[in-house]
C-alpha cells in the first residue's frame, strides 16, 4: 500500500490564497483539509476504531468501466483484507461481467490467490433501478458509487443514511437539487463518523499536492488569476439497437444526456474546475460569464449536450479564472492549469507531466516520485477507516461540482450565474420515474430561450 503520510502528500493550508475575504459553502464548517491525508489531520469527530484485522466488505453500485477500476483499487488498497461482497447495476449482465474481469484483472495484478477478495456469490449480483438499494442491505461496509452522475445524489444519500463508508466518483450532482442532496448526505457523514472520498483524484496526486502545497506556502503571493483547460476528443458511445427504449438507449449513451452526465463540462472538466478551486482556496466566486454550444455534431442522436465551453469567475478585488473545455474531433488537445501570483507564474502539465514554478528569485520543478492517483485515493480511504479517522470530502467536493454547474447553467442561459442561483434551483434534470420504457429525448438548450429555474 502506498504510505498515505509521504512527505510529498502533504497536506495544503486552508488559509485563503487570494487577498481579501470570500465566501465557501457553509454546509460542513471545518471539513478535512482539501488535497490532505487522513493522518495529518486533526480529529474532527469521534468515531470507532476498526480492528485492524476486521475484514472489510465491499459493494460496488455501478458496474462499467470506472466502476470495475475503482473496485480494483479498492481490492488493492489492503493485503487481503477487503472483499468485494456485492456488486450492482442498473443491467445485471454488466454486474455479472464485471465481477468476471475482476477475477481477470486481480490475478494480473497480485496472482492467482487475489480471486479470494472477491467473495460474490451469485445472490449478491444485482440488476435494475434498485439494485443500489440491494448492494447496500447486502452487509458492505463500504460502498463505491460508480454509476453515471445523475444518480449520485439518490445512491449517496441511501448509503451514508445506512451508515456505510462511501467512495463517490465525480462529479457529485448534475443539478441544484441534486447538489443539495449531496451536501446533506456529507454533513450527515461527517456527524456519523464514516468516511467520504471524493473521485476527484488530482487532490490525491503527490506532484499535484506538492505544486498547490507551494502555492498555499506563498511561492508565488497572491494568486490572482487561472486558467484552466481540457481540450479532448468526443467520448464513443454505442449505436442504437432498435430493442431498446429510449430509457436504455440513454442509459447505454449516458455521456450525451444531461439528466445523466450534466454535459462534458460537469462530467469530464470538472476535473479542471476542481484544480480552480484548489489554487482560489476552495472559495466560491461572485459569478461566472460563460458561453457554449454544439458545433461538431449533427443529425439524429446528438443528445442535449454542447461539444465546447468558456467560461470567466470573478472573485473580486480584480482576481478573475478562466475555463475552456472542448470535446472536438481531429483538434488540438491539451489539459493544463496554469497560475499567475504578484510574485511570478506556474503551470500544471497534467498529461506531461511537468509541474513548474517561475518566480523573479528563480524556478522550482517538481523532481520527487509520483503515484497513481486512482490508487492513493483507495489507499487513504481504506487507512483512514482503519485509524477511526475517517477522511470527508464532502466540502470541497461539492464546491468544485457547483463550479461546473454554474459553469454550464450560464452558457446554456446566456446569463451572469452566481452561486446561490444553482444551489437555490428547483429545477431537477431527472426524468418523472426511473422505469424502462419512452421517456423525452431533449434537444441541445439554447441561450435566449433557456431558463434557470
Amino acid at each position: 500500500m502506498t504510505e498515505p503520510n509521504h512527505p510529498s502528500a502533504r497536506t495544503i493550508s486552508r488559509r485563503s490564497l487570494v487577498a481579501g475575504s470570500a465566501a465557501t459553502l457553509p454546509f460542513l464548517g471545518a471539513c478535512a483539509t482539501p488535497g490532505g491525508n487522513a493522518t495529518d489531520r486533526d480529529p474532527f469527530y469521534a468515531a470507532p476504531r476498526t480492528r485492524q484485522d476486521q475484514v472489510l466488505r465491499i459493494g460496488l453500485i455501478g458496474c462499467g468501466g470506472r466502476g470495475t477500476g475503482a473496485a480494483a483499487q479498492a481490492l488493492s488498497a489492503e493485503d487481503g483484507s477487503v472483499v468485494l461482497h456485492a456488486v450492482g447495476d442498473v443491467f445485471e449482465e454488466r454486474a455479472e461481467n464485471c465481477v468476471a474481469n475482476l477475477r481477470t484483472a486481480m490475478t494480473e495484478r497480485h496472482g492467482e490467490g487475489a480471486t479470494e477478495r472477491i467473495d460474490v456469490a451469485p445472490e449478491r449480483v444485482f440488476g435494475g433501478f434498485d439494485a443500489y438499494r440491494q448492494v447496500v442491505a447486502s452487509g458492505v461496509d463500504v460502498v463505491l458509487l460508480a454509476t453515471p452522475p445523475g444518480f449520485r445524489p439518490i445512491h449517496l444519500d441511501h448509503a451514508v443514511g445506512a451508515g456505510k463508508h462511501v467512495f463517490c466518483e465525480k462529479p457529485m450532482a448534475v443539478d441544484g437539487p441534486g447538489l443539495r442532496l449531496v451536501m446533506d448526505a456529507a454533513a450527515r457523514a461527517k456527524a456519523a463518523g464514516t468516511a467520504l472520498v471524493s473521485g476527484f483524484c488530482w487532490r490525491y496526486n503527490y506532484r499535484h499536492r506538492a505544486f498547490f502545497a507551494e502555492l498555499a506556502d506563498g511561492r508565488l503571493g497572491d494568486v490572482h488569476a487561472v486558467y484552466t483547460n481540457y481540450l479532448t476528443g468526443p467520448i464513443g458511445r454505442a449505436a442504437r439497437d432498435p430493442q431498446w427504449s429510449e430509457m436504455e438507449y440513454q442509459l447505454r449513451t449516458w455521456h450525451y444526456h444531461n439528466w445523466l452526465s450534466g454535459d462534458h463540462v460537469v462530467e469530464q472538466a470538472c476535473h479542471s474546475l476542481d484544480k480552480q478551486a484548489w489554487a482560489m482556496g476552495d472559495r466560491l466566486p461572485k459569478w461566472v460569464d460563460a458561453v457554449g454550444g454544439c458545433q461538431t455534431r449533427s443529425g439524429a442522436d446528438i443528445g442535449d449536450i454542447y461539444d465546447h465551453f468558456s467560461a470567466t469567475f470573478d472573485y473580486g478585488d480584480g482576481v478573475k479564472a478562466f475555463h475552456t473545455s472542448r470535446q472536438w474531433p481531429s483538434s488540438h488537445g491539451e489539459n493544463r492549469d496554469y497560475v499567475w501570483g504578484t510574485r511570478g507564474h506556474g503551470v500544471i502539465e497534467n498529461w506531461t507531466p511537468k509541474h513548474q514554478i517561475v518566480t523573479a528569485t528563480g524556478e522550482w520543478l517538481y523532481d520527487g516520485p509520483g503515484n497513481d492517483m486512482y490508487q492513493q485515493e483507495h489507499d487513504e480511504l481504506f487507512h483512514s477507516i482503519r485509524e477511526g479517522r475517517p477522511i470527508n470530502d464532502g466540502e470541497w467536493m461539492c464546491t468544485s461540482t457547483l463550479l461546473a454547474l454554474m459553469t454550464r447553467e450560464a452558457a446554456y442561459s446566456g446569463k451572469r450565474v452566481e452561486p446561490a442561483q444553482i444551489l437555490e434551483s428547483q429545477h431537477s434534470l431527472a426524468p418523472p420515474e426511473f422505469v424502462m420504457g419512452d421517456i423525452p429525448s431533449l434537444p441541445a438548450p439554447r441561450a435566449g430561450t433557456y431558463t434557470l429555474s
